[in-house]
Parts: structure tokens; sequence; C-alpha cells
């Protein structure tokens, strides 16, 4: 019951993100977990293992996802524009 209630929260937020920023880095960070947990577990061969890899996979996966969002930069060229262009 813990686990489903578990993945419905994390699911929740992921979904309720706010904007492409956080909602990368909440996928990164879930992806990141997962492959965390089973690497550790595989690793060690213990549920410590497991759960170190995956809080270290989680929050490196959480930075990436943030940091690989493109950016976007808008301005008002002199024609009365708006012009929008991305960039990492």
């Amino acid at each position: 019951m813990m686990k489903k209630l578990a993945l419905v929260g994390a699911a929740a937020l992921m979904i309720g993100a706010c904007t492409p920023r956080e909602e990368r880095a909440a996928a990164g960070g879930a992806i990141g977990a997962g492959a965390g947990a089973i690497i550790g577990g595989l690793a060690t061969g213990t549920g410590g293992g497991a759960l170190a890899g995956a809080a270290l996979g989680g929050v490196a996966g959480a930075i990436i996802g943030a940091e690989t969002t493109p950016r976007r930069r808008c301005w008002v060229n002199r024609w009365g524009e708006r012009v929008c262009r991305y960039r990492r």
C-alpha cells in the first residue's frame, strides 16, 4: 500500500510541476532514483545500497534534468514584434 502511495505521489509531483525546468528536474530525478536503486542494489546486494543508490541517482538526475532545459530569451525588436530564441 505504501509503495502505491509513493508512486502516486511521485507522479503527482511530476505532473504538478509548474515550469518546463521543474518538470525536467522531477522526471530526471525519478529516472535517476530508479536507475540508482537498481545499480546500488545489484552492486551491494543490500537494501541500504539500493537506498543510497536511489538517493544519489535522484539528486544527480534532478540536477542534470534541470540544467539541460533550453532557456528562452525574449525581447521586442524595433518594429514592436516579440522575438524569442532558445539557447542552452
